[in-house]
Protein backbone atom coordinates (compact mmCIF):
# COMPACT_ATOMS: atom_id res chain seq x y z
CA UNK A 1 0.00 0.00 0.00
CA UNK A 2 1.24 3.50 -0.87
CA UNK A 3 -1.70 5.83 -0.21
CA UNK A 4 -4.26 6.00 2.59
CA UNK A 5 -7.15 8.48 2.64
CA UNK A 6 -9.16 9.08 5.79
CA UNK A 7 -12.47 10.87 6.19
CA UNK A 8 -12.38 13.35 9.09
CA UNK A 9 -15.75 13.68 10.83
CA UNK A 10 -16.70 10.52 12.75
CA UNK A 11 -13.52 8.85 11.43
CA UNK A 12 -10.37 10.72 12.50
CA UNK A 13 -12.52 12.83 14.82
CA UNK A 14 -15.18 11.47 17.18
CA UNK A 15 -18.23 13.44 16.06
CA UNK A 16 -19.32 15.89 13.36
CA UNK A 17 -17.61 19.29 13.35
CA UNK A 18 -20.71 21.08 12.09
CA UNK A 19 -22.79 19.63 14.93
CA UNK A 20 -20.35 21.09 17.47
CA UNK A 21 -20.67 24.50 15.78
CA UNK A 22 -24.46 24.22 15.84
CA UNK A 23 -24.47 23.43 19.55
CA UNK A 24 -22.82 26.81 20.18
CA UNK A 25 -25.89 28.43 18.58
CA UNK A 26 -28.35 26.23 20.45
CA UNK A 27 -29.45 24.43 17.26
CA UNK A 28 -27.45 21.25 17.74
CA UNK A 29 -30.35 18.82 17.42
CA UNK A 30 -31.73 20.47 14.28
CA UNK A 31 -28.39 20.37 12.45
CA UNK A 32 -27.48 16.89 13.75
CA UNK A 33 -30.73 15.50 12.33
CA UNK A 34 -29.83 16.82 8.85
CA UNK A 35 -26.25 15.50 9.20
CA UNK A 36 -27.54 12.04 10.14
CA UNK A 37 -29.82 11.88 7.08
CA UNK A 38 -27.00 13.06 4.79
CA UNK A 39 -24.56 10.46 6.14
CA UNK A 40 -27.20 7.75 5.66
CA UNK A 41 -27.48 8.77 2.00
CA UNK A 42 -31.06 10.03 2.40
CA UNK A 43 -30.18 13.60 1.32
CA UNK A 44 -28.02 15.05 -1.43
CA UNK A 45 -24.74 15.98 0.28
CA UNK A 46 -24.32 19.34 -1.48
CA UNK A 47 -27.84 20.45 -0.61
CA UNK A 48 -27.59 19.24 2.97
CA UNK A 49 -24.22 20.98 3.46
CA UNK A 50 -25.61 24.28 2.21
CA UNK A 51 -28.72 23.88 4.35
CA UNK A 52 -26.71 23.21 7.50
CA UNK A 53 -24.14 25.99 6.92
CA UNK A 54 -26.95 28.53 6.36
CA UNK A 55 -28.14 27.73 9.88
CA UNK A 56 -24.70 28.75 11.22
CA UNK A 57 -25.04 32.32 9.95
CA UNK A 58 -23.94 34.82 12.59
CA UNK A 59 -21.70 32.45 14.55
CA UNK A 60 -18.50 34.20 15.69
CA UNK A 61 -15.35 33.12 13.83
CA UNK A 62 -13.59 33.15 17.19
CA UNK A 63 -16.03 30.48 18.44
CA UNK A 64 -15.52 28.43 15.25
CA UNK A 65 -11.76 28.48 15.76
CA UNK A 66 -11.98 27.64 19.47
CA UNK A 67 -14.24 24.65 18.79
CA UNK A 68 -12.02 23.51 15.91
CA UNK A 69 -9.02 23.42 18.26
CA UNK A 70 -10.83 21.38 20.90
CA UNK A 71 -12.42 18.58 18.90
CA UNK A 72 -12.22 15.04 20.33
CA UNK A 73 -10.01 12.94 18.06
CA UNK A 74 -10.84 9.29 17.53
CA UNK A 75 -8.99 6.83 19.78
CA UNK A 76 -5.94 5.48 17.95
CA UNK A 77 -5.96 8.15 15.21
CA UNK A 78 -2.49 9.53 15.89
CA UNK A 79 -0.92 6.11 16.44
CA UNK A 80 -2.49 4.62 13.31
CA UNK A 81 -1.36 7.49 11.09
CA UNK A 82 2.16 7.28 12.55
CA UNK A 83 2.29 3.52 11.91
CA UNK A 84 1.14 3.93 8.28
CA UNK A 85 3.65 6.71 7.63
CA UNK A 86 6.42 4.59 9.15
CA UNK A 87 5.70 2.12 6.34
CA UNK A 88 6.22 4.87 3.77
CA UNK A 89 2.50 5.35 3.10
CA UNK A 90 1.21 8.83 2.19
CA UNK A 91 -1.72 9.68 4.50
CA UNK A 92 -4.31 12.25 3.42
CA UNK A 93 -7.57 13.54 4.89
CA UNK A 94 -10.65 14.25 2.74
CA UNK A 95 -13.45 16.01 4.61
CA UNK A 96 -16.89 17.25 3.67
CA UNK A 97 -16.38 19.39 6.77
CA UNK A 98 -14.15 22.39 7.24
CA UNK A 99 -10.57 23.53 6.89
CA UNK A 100 -10.62 25.23 10.29
CA UNK A 101 -10.79 21.73 11.77
CA UNK A 102 -8.74 19.65 9.32
CA UNK A 103 -5.78 22.02 8.94
CA UNK A 104 -5.42 22.23 12.71
CA UNK A 105 -5.73 18.44 13.09
CA UNK A 106 -3.09 17.89 10.40
CA UNK A 107 -0.30 19.09 12.70
CA UNK A 108 -1.65 17.14 15.70
CA UNK A 109 -2.50 13.83 14.02
CA UNK A 110 0.34 13.95 11.49
CA UNK A 111 -1.33 13.33 8.14
CA UNK A 112 0.36 14.74 5.03
CA UNK A 113 -2.39 16.87 3.47
CA UNK A 114 -6.02 17.84 3.93
CA UNK A 115 -8.75 18.64 1.42
CA UNK A 116 -11.94 20.14 2.85
CA UNK A 117 -14.34 23.09 2.64
CA UNK A 118 -14.07 26.70 3.83
CA UNK A 119 -16.71 28.62 5.78
CA UNK A 120 -17.17 32.15 4.48
CA UNK A 121 -16.97 34.92 7.08
CA UNK A 122 -17.33 38.69 7.11
CA UNK A 123 -16.58 41.07 9.97
CA UNK A 124 -15.80 38.19 12.31
CA UNK A 125 -19.02 36.24 11.76
CA UNK A 126 -20.07 33.38 9.49
CA UNK A 127 -22.18 34.50 6.51
CA UNK A 128 -23.90 31.13 6.05
CA UNK A 129 -21.98 30.43 2.83
CA UNK A 130 -19.48 27.65 2.12
CA UNK A 131 -17.14 26.62 -0.70
CA UNK A 132 -14.28 24.22 -1.29
CA UNK A 133 -12.91 20.91 -2.50
CA UNK A 134 -15.45 18.53 -0.94
CA UNK A 135 -18.92 19.93 -1.64
CA UNK A 136 -20.54 17.09 -3.59
CA UNK A 137 -21.36 13.39 -3.28
CA UNK A 138 -18.72 12.69 -5.96
CA UNK A 139 -15.98 15.02 -4.63
CA UNK A 140 -13.93 12.49 -2.68
CA UNK A 141 -13.77 10.01 -5.56
CA UNK A 142 -12.84 12.76 -8.01
CA UNK A 143 -10.06 14.06 -5.75
CA UNK A 144 -8.78 10.54 -5.06
CA UNK A 145 -8.38 9.77 -8.77
CA UNK A 146 -6.47 13.04 -9.29
CA UNK A 147 -4.24 12.29 -6.31
CA UNK A 148 -3.54 8.76 -7.56
CA UNK A 149 -2.52 10.15 -10.95
CA UNK A 150 -0.29 12.76 -9.34
CA UNK A 151 1.43 10.25 -7.03
CA UNK A 152 1.43 7.44 -9.63
CA UNK A 153 -0.48 5.18 -7.24
CA UNK A 154 -2.93 2.48 -8.38
CA UNK A 155 -6.31 1.74 -6.78
CA UNK A 156 -4.82 -1.57 -5.57
CA UNK A 157 -2.17 0.42 -3.68
CA UNK A 158 -4.82 2.63 -2.06
CA UNK A 159 -6.73 2.30 1.22
CA UNK A 160 -9.70 4.51 2.11
CA UNK A 161 -11.40 4.83 5.50
CA UNK A 162 -14.77 6.47 6.10
CA UNK A 163 -18.17 6.26 7.76
CA UNK A 164 -20.86 7.91 5.63
CA UNK A 165 -22.58 8.10 2.26
CA UNK A 166 -20.30 10.86 0.94
CA UNK A 167 -17.37 8.41 1.24
CA UNK A 168 -18.89 5.97 -1.29
CA UNK A 169 -17.35 7.77 -4.29
CA UNK A 170 -13.80 7.25 -3.01
CA UNK A 171 -14.52 3.61 -2.13
CA UNK A 172 -14.99 3.02 -5.87
CA UNK A 173 -11.29 3.75 -6.51
CA UNK A 174 -9.55 1.81 -3.72
CA UNK A 175 -8.53 -1.80 -3.26
CA UNK A 176 -8.81 -1.64 0.54
CA UNK A 177 -12.10 -0.09 1.70
CA UNK A 178 -12.60 0.32 5.44
CA UNK A 179 -16.05 1.16 6.81
CA UNK A 180 -15.30 2.54 10.28
CA UNK A 181 -18.26 2.63 12.70
CA UNK A 182 -20.12 3.29 9.46
CA UNK A 183 -23.63 3.73 8.14
CA UNK A 184 -25.15 0.63 6.48
CA UNK A 185 -24.95 2.26 3.03
CA UNK A 186 -21.14 2.46 3.27
CA UNK A 187 -20.68 -1.00 4.77
CA UNK A 188 -22.16 -2.42 1.57
CA UNK A 189 -19.23 -0.94 -0.40
CA UNK A 190 -16.51 -2.01 2.09
CA UNK A 191 -14.24 -5.04 2.25
CA UNK A 192 -13.16 -4.33 5.85
CA UNK A 193 -15.77 -3.42 8.48
CA UNK A 194 -14.75 -2.15 11.93
CA UNK A 195 -17.40 -1.39 14.54
CA UNK A 196 -15.05 -0.60 17.46
CA UNK A 197 -14.20 3.06 18.05
CA UNK A 198 -10.44 2.57 17.81
CA UNK A 199 -8.60 3.20 14.57
CA UNK A 200 -5.77 0.87 15.63
CA UNK A 201 -8.14 -1.96 14.73
CA UNK A 202 -7.27 -1.17 11.09
CA UNK A 203 -3.62 -2.06 11.63
CA UNK A 204 -4.58 -5.49 12.91
CA UNK A 205 -6.59 -6.15 9.76
CA UNK A 206 -3.68 -5.26 7.48
CA UNK A 207 -1.22 -7.81 8.87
Amino acid sequence: MRLCVFDFDSTLMDGETIDFFAEALGIGEEVAAITERAMNGELDFFESLQQRVKLLKGLDVETVERISRNLPYMPGAKETIAALKAEGITVVCFSGGFRTATSYAKDILGFDADFSNALHAKEGKLTGEVGGDMMFNWSKGDMLVRLQELLKVTPEETMVVGDGANDISMFAHAGTRVAFCAKPVLKEAANIIIDTKDLREILGRLV
